[in-house]
């Protein structure tokens, strides 16, 4: 990926959370939740869940401000094998501040490859997540 935009660097902290959160040994869904922080110019830890569905996700994520979330679950294959896939989720609502979608958009890239992540979802909204959810990239 391409170095090329970055608007925001990745907390310190955070970086910490994503690469324990990655090798977690637990087998319940959890999610951690991520915002920009405009004032540090930084993405930022903003919430974690345990045991936490999908549908309940969905309703934590705010409908009108852009959010970055990396989502662990079950899964289990038509086979019975099971895994857990690790998935990064980019919100971006139709209805945001222009500003805020471009700190946002700006920032993907960089909280990506920190995050080492592989599964990216972007959507414009809730619907749109809910449309082309985690669960269809396996």
């Amino acid at each position: 990926m391409s170095d090329s935009l970055v608007v925001c660097e990745v907390d310190p902290e955070l970086t910490e959370k994503l690469r324990k959160f990655r090798f977690r040994k637990e087998t319940d869904n959890a999610a951690i939740i991520m915002k920009v922080d405009k004032d540090r110019q930084m993405v930022v830890l903003e919430e974690e869940f345990q045991n936490i569905s999908p549908e309940e996700l969905k309703m934590e994520l705010p409908e009108r401000q852009p959010r970055f979330v990396v989502y662990s679950y079950k899964y289990v294959h038509d086979d019975g094998r099971v895994s857990y896939p690790l998935c990064f989720i980019f919100s971006s609502p139709v209805g945001c501040k222009p500003e805020q979608q471009m700190m946002y958009a700006g920032s993907k890239n960089r909280l990506v490859q920190t995050a080492e992540l592989t599964k990216v979802q972007t959507g414009m909204g809730l619907q749109s997540v809910r449309e082309r959810w985690c669960g269809s990239w396996v």
